[in-house]
């Protein structure tokens, strides 16, 4: 079922069309074989990108979209009410795209944004380390000052299109502090380990990166030492926005899925949702689905605005994902015993929308967020 949705623009009406005839014809046909399968979709990301779709919260003048990100995350949403693992890495690439964007120099910004916006590059986030998930704080991976730029070494995990991306947005310790590097994904001396085996999500890769005394030239600094810190919490304000429209996306297909066969099904003489008790379950998983969409979009309009967004874009997270979780699990009792086949993809939804609770901060961490800002 399409939603009917409020858009500020004609342009981005349009832009949303253009987006489900793309998700229907290049996402839909394809996530089955891909999901199931556990490989990787060849071309697609090419196929986002010319269509404009990497680069929408970007202005134009830099090669982006110029879209407000209210729209940019009902655009997410739509890819991910289709693909899950498609939509993370879109939003995943439009956080990689940040830090240089915000908190590069304008000779940084003319000379690598237009390629990592022009839709024939993608972009991974490379912050968090095997012992520093959470913990951002505690990064251990170390960029030594050599002549003409940086050695870096360590390692880093849980990297979405780790080892197929163009570029990271790279973080590692410098003397002043943990500090942003803007990486190519080709650096010599950087390798990445075998695919995690993920419960879901498993059409895009996730791994760790190993960098043995990788060289990274000195303009690869984003920021100045010792800023990385602020540049990825501020990224990821960002982040967890896109991931809240992944989630509520997720919950969308659910709950699409569940009313369709609850109109088809029939017990006793009657369709299931005539019955009271699945009928209002259903109720239930759409207000679900609805608050997560109006929490996101309420945070990025502050965004758009250039208001605080910081305790809303958690809010955003924590509601979209908790309800991911919960209309996901309903979804799959109320195809009863074909929900938890392969039959049906809403046992894939389940299994999806785990994980929307974990990365970009974890629900708790979103708790902590939105404490502390109350508290201040």
């Amino acid at each position: 079922m399409a939603v009917d949705r409020l858009l500020p623009t004609q342009e981005a009406y349009d832009l949303i069309d253009l987006t489900r005839e793309i998700a229907d014809k290049e996402l839909a046909s394809r996530v089955d074989e891909h999901e199931r399968n556990e490989t990787y979709p060849e071309g697609l990301f090419g196929i986002l990108g010319a269509a404009g779709l990497l680069s929408l919260p970007y202005p134009e003048d830099v090669g982006g979209g110029g879209q407000p990100y209210e729209v940019y995350l009902q655009v997410l949403e739509e890819l991910a009410a289709r693909w899950a693992a498609v939509a993370v890495a879109t939003s995943v690439h439009t956080l990689a795209c940040y830090p240089l964007f915000t908190y590069g120099t304008p000779e940084q910004v003319s000379r690598w944004l237009p390629d990592m916006l022009g839709g024939s590059q993608i972009g991974g986030y490379s912050l968090s380390e095997p012992q520093a998930g959470s913990d951002a704080a505690a990064l251990a991976c170390k960029a030594t000052r050599v002549e003409g730029g940086y050695l870096i070494k360590g390692t880093k995990a849980w990297i979405t299109h780790g080892g197929r991306a163009d570029f990271y947005a790279l973080f590692a310790r410098t003397p002043g502090g943990v500090s942003c590097f803007l990486a190519p994904g080709s650096a010599e001396g950087l390798t990445f380990g075998r695919p995690e085996e993920k419960m879901g999500l498993h059409g895009v890769p996730t791994t760790s990166a190993f960098w043995d005394d990788a060289f990274l030239e000195e303009d690869r600094l984003i920021g100045a030492e010792g800023q990385g810190l602020q540049i990825a919490l501020s990224a990821l304000d960002s982040g967890r926005l896109g991931i809240a429209a992944c989630a509520t996306g997720l919950a969308q297909a659910a709950l699409d899925a569940a009313v369709a066969y609850a109109k088809e099904r029939t017990t006793f003489g009657r369709r299931i949702i005539d019955h009271q008790g699945l009928g209002f379950l259903l109720a239930d998983m759409a207000a679900s689905v609805e608050s997560a969409r109006a929490t996101y979009l309420e945070a990025a309009r502050r965004r758009d605005a250039g208001l605080p967004y910081t305790r809303q874009a958690s809010i955003a997270k924590l509601v979209a994902t908790d309800a991911a979780m919960r209309v996901t699990t309903d979804a799959v009792q109320v195809f009863g015993g074909y929900g938890y086949t392969r039959e049906f993809p809403v046992e894939r939804y389940m299994r999806e929308a785990k994980v929307m609770q974990i990365f970009e901060g974890t629900n708790q961490i979103q708790r902590l967020v939105i404490s502390r800002q109350l508290a201040r």
